[in-house]
């Protein structure tokens, strides 16, 4: 573990394997990657960081938070850790991230894997959105926190694992971002709209996309696959929600490396 830039980053598996950077969704958290990460590790070097403004990184976020600076975020991390170019595996905003990066430096990006991620906002999605920040506002954040897993997981998985996720709420507000962040983070992620550029990316790239996803519709993947330019691969899951990586991590991480390795 330690701190580039400004941002709290793990670092596993061999200094010599293929790098790849984690880049968590709305959360920000490294630790969202942590059912995914040994098995990544057997054989790659394997950083996962907390977003700026979130977990452990610093919270001093100036300025207009877009998707964009957050991209930037991944290139810093890499400079700083002496990375000149990796495969960047982002959830949600944080593979969007990803696709600004690749987008703005494609000379950094090995490869990206975007996990039930969007160009371009959902309707869907925008009412989800404004659900959560009502919880936030009226309610506050353990409320928001304890309706989370709404939209990232099934249902019958929820029902399974309700004992852990209520346990966990505790360490969970002590470490979430503040509020204001959330909105920020929100916001960003629904400014973002990068369909008019998709014919530009040149970097090889896999979507991730669950079929029950109840956050943002596997629609979306559909339509940034195509939209975009170059080598670009759609995988879909017949189920496995928002955070198909944490309730089906054993496929994933078979599915992830078959593409990584192959």
């Amino acid at each position: 573990m330690g701190e580039a830039a400004g941002l709290y980053y793990e670092r596993r598996g061999p200094r010599n394997g293929t790098p790849l950077i984690l880049s968590p969704g709305l959360g920000g958290s490294a630790s969202y990657w942590q059912p995914n990460v040994a098995a990544l590790a057997e054989r790659h070097d394997v950083i996962g960081y907390d977003h700026r403004g979130t977990g452990r990184s610093s919270r001093d976020v100036a300025g207009v938070l877009t998707i964009e600076t957050m991209g930037d975020d991944i290139a810093a991390l890499m400079d700083a850790t002496g990375i000149e170019r990796a495969t960047v595996i982002g959830h949600a905003i944080g593979g969007m991230a990803g696709l600004a990066l690749a987008l703005a430096h494609p000379d950094r990006v090995e490869r990206l894997v975007v996990v039930n991620g969007w160009a371009t906002l959902d309707p869907y999605t925008a009412r989800c959105f404004d659900t959560r920040l009502t919880l936030l506002r009226s309610a506050g954040p353990r409320a928001y926190l304890r309706a989370q897993p709404i939209f990232l997981y099934p249902p019958q998985w929820i029902s399974e694992h309700d004992d852990a996720m209520e346990a966990e709420v505790e360490a969970q507000l002590a470490t979430m971002p503040t509020p204001d962040m959330i909105e920020r983070r929100i916001a960003a992620a629904r400014r973002f709209d990068v369909a008019d550029r998709l014919r530009a990316l040149s970097v090889a790239t896999l979507l991730v996309a669950s079929d029950d996803d109840a956050l943002v519709p596997c629609a979306c993947s559909e339509r940034l696959k195509a939209a975009a330019g170059g080598d670009v691969q759609l995988a879909r899951m017949a189920h496995g929600g928002h955070a198909c990586n944490v309730t089906r991590a054993g496929h994933f991480n078979l599915w992830l490396l078959d593409w990584l390795d192959g």
